[in-house]
């Protein structure tokens, strides 16, 4: 009897580990490859649908060059159209004033050149109309919108140039305080200080006149005396072109003040003692002509 409940006993616990035992082998029946396939086929196919999508946006992108290049290739074409008529416009219109563009490249440095002229007044009125007024005046190619405004102000300014009195121009009398820089310089003769060099070129041989007991030549340009009627030469281009000349002012400067130096030098030093004296014979000179008087 014992023995028949023992092995009930051993019985009821075997059948107890024995559905956890067949649930574990059910668990390891599918091979292991095949555990996660379902999530690797769920990649696979998002991966494969984000290069459908690219691919058609390359697709599309490229389809967007293509037209563009297309539209680049049109304008660049009717840009070169419009060049070439512009071209032809702009070489029709030189020739309605009988010019082309190596005319009116001439024309303009000529125009540029007189216009300086006239408007610094530099040389005389005849010497800008043979340089080159005359020529512009009888070119059509004046009319051109670059050229016409300007031309009408430079006719202008010469007529009103010419109109000036000249007479007084050729001459100029030296009053007290006046120098060769500052004479150059007024408006009235060459509107340069620098010019001066010519003023006393032209006048260092002898000038027009001046008072008795005053010097007739400028032979030192720091000596001028008042009452001297100077001679003030009209400046050509060959003289325009020297007086610019930096090296010409240089050695010009150097020469007045070397003037200058023997100036000081000549001039005797007198001392206190000498002063004094002549202070006295002065004053006595003063009173000797009063008793007279």
């Amino acid at each position: 009897m014992n023995r028949i409940i023992l092995n009930l006993f051993l019985i009821s616990i075997l059948f107890q580990f024995l559905p956890s035992y067949i649930f574990s082998q059910d668990d390891d029946c599918c091979p292991e490859e095949d555990k996660y396939g379902r999530e690797d086929e769920l990649l696979i196919n998002e991966w494969q649908k984000q290069m459908d999508d690219l691919t058609l946006k390359k697709e599309q992108l490229l389809q967007q060059i293509q037209k563009m290049n297309g539209e680049i290739d049109a304008l660049k074409s009717q840009s070169l159209d419009m060049d070439k008529k512009a071209l032809d416009a702009e070489n029709e219109l030189y020739s309605s004033v009988g010019t082309d563009r190596n005319g009116l490249a001439e024309f303009r440095k000529k125009f540029d050149e007189t216009e300086k002229k006239i408007n610094n007044k530099l040389g005389t009125p005849q010497d800008a109309r043979k340089m080159y007024f005359d020529g512009i005046e009888a070119s059509k190619i004046k009319c051109l919108p670059e050229f016409y405004s300007r031309y009408i102000a430079m006719k202008s300014k010469l007529e009103s140039w010419e109109k000036a009195p000249v007479a007084k121009s050729n001459q100029y009398t030296v009053v007290k305080g006046d120098c060769l820089w500052k004479i150059a310089g007024m408006k009235e003769i060459y509107g340069r200080n620098n010019y001066w060099p010519k003023i006393w070129e032209a006048n260092e041989n002898g000038v027009i006149s001046a008072p008795s007991h005053t010097p007739k030549k400028i032979v030192n340009p720091n000596l001028i005396y008042p009452g001297q009627v100077l001679s003030i030469p009209v400046l050509s281009d060959e003289d325009l072109k020297k007086l610019k000349d930096v090296t010409y002012q240089v050695r010009m400067q150097r020469q007045a003040n070397e003037f200058r130096k023997n100036m000081s030098k000549d001039r005797p030093v007198l001392k206190k003692k000498d002063i004094k004296k002549n202070v006295k014979k002065d004053s006595k000179n003063d009173i000797n002509k009063d008793i007279k008087k």
